[in-house]
């Protein structure tokens, strides 16, 4: 196993964080302050084919893996640019089309993706259902050579930027095992039957968060990604991606605020000496940082897991518990070494410990990562 990083990775790191430090958090927290879109950064990476450089090269894409979006995701963090759609638009909706979509879906929608011009989300939460995705109950049924929709997700992001939305349905019943067959559909924003409602949350994010409701969709079969009844499949395929992306973004979370940190604490001095001196106040940030870079360390074994097409679920999900709570572990710290400056929004520092706070409850809760763990890497009995 080899996932060390060579000059071509460090290059793509040196160049995605310069790009973002152009913007940094001077531009990003008043962004998230005010719940609006972060549409500069997100077209100027695109501009530079980092929004696509997982996908396809005949698709528009940069060809690399992985590996490569994680970096991405890694190092606008770290500028101080953690962007929340790049999980959803380029590493679930970007590998699900690239791996299962039509040649006509991929030349429709891929090469805007990889452009910025187009943003497709992705839909599966719903509020009754959870981590069960065997309950979902939003519902495709065939209507002649249509598919009608009905049902209902619930804390979808992004919708207000999006073009279409990949969403995970419900299409029949497994007969052997009673549970329902999922299919996953490209919808588009503005089909009719179709609403979006704003879902007001009080964590500080560039991206909004909405309740879907399906009333009679309409959608042609040519919408349908992949094999009918096979989604299932299809969606823990991309559960992976969106794991280690958003361990990604945890990392460079952490980094971006022990920096500032570091800084503050190296340069206040409320006696004699900087307060960076005192351990009471060096250490959590220390210990903040050794985590971060074990989290580092999973984030990359997981990528290189999947970019070869090994099974990467256990080191996805272990990358993805270390790296949030090295998240919240650096913010908290990153907060108690300012004082009270740690909540005056001079200092940005809320934000992020609203996205930090967020990514340890999704794409998939710690809890559900114990789980996980407890089930598949120690043998313990299924608990749920």
């Amino acid at each position: 196993m080899d996932f060390l990083e060579t000059s071509e990775h460090r290059d793509l790191r040196d160049t995605v964080r310069a790009i973002t430090a152009k913007f940094g958090p001077q531009y990003y927290v008043p962004r998230a302050e005010a719940g609006e879109p972060t549409s500069e950064l997100w077209a100027e990476l695109g501009r530079n084919g980092f929004l696509g450089i997982n996908l396809p090269e005949e698709y528009g894409g940069g060809g690399a893996g992985l590996a490569e979006l994680a970096m991405v995701c890694e190092e606008t963090a770290a500028a101080g640019c953690p962007l929340l759609l790049l999980l959803v638009s380029a590493a679930i909706s970007g590998e699900m089309i690239s791996d299962f979509g039509t040649e006509e879906q991929k030349r429709d929608w891929l090469p805007r993706m990889a452009s910025g011009a187009a943003k497709v989300v992705f839909g599966i939460t719903e509020p009754d259902a959870g981590s069960n995705t065997h309950k979902l109950s939003t519902v495709a049924e065939r209507d002649g050579g249509d598919f009608v929709i009905n049902g209902t997700k619930h804390y979808i992001s992004g919708v207000d930027e999006a073009e279409a939305i990949l969403l995970v349905t419900r299409t029949g019943k497994d007969e052997n095992t009673g549970r329902g067959r999922l299919s996953l559909f490209l919808v588009p924003t503005d089909t009719p039957g179709l609403v979006a409602t704003p879902l007001p949350v009080s964590a500080k994010l560039p991206e909004k968060q909405f309740t879907l409701h399906f009333d009679d969709l309409r959608l042609p079969a040519s919408a349908l990604l992949g094999e009918e009844g096979n989604g299932f499949q299809q969606v823990f395929h991309g559960l992976n991606p969106e794991r280690i992306t958003g361990a990604a973004v945890c990392v460079g979370v952490a980094r971006h605020v022990l920096a500032q940190a570091a800084d503050y604490a190296s340069t206040r001095s409320v006696w004699d000496t900087p307060i960076g001196a005192h351990q009471a106040v060096a250490h959590p940030l220390a210990k903040a940082r050794i985590e971060a870079d074990l989290a580092a360390l999973m984030t990359a074994k997981a990528a290189w897991l999947h970019d070869n097409d090994l099974p990467a679920g256990e080191a996805s999900n272990v990358a993805k518990y270390a790296a949030a709570e090295a998240a919240g572990a650096a913010v908290e710290a990153a907060i108690q070494t300012h004082g009270g400056n740690g909540l005056a929004t001079e200092y940005g520092l809320l934000p992020y410990w609203g996205i930090a706070r967020l990514l340890r409850i999704a794409p998939v809760s710690r809890e559900m990562v114990l789980n996980f763990v407890a089930q598949h890497s120690l043998g313990l009995p299924r608990s749920y």
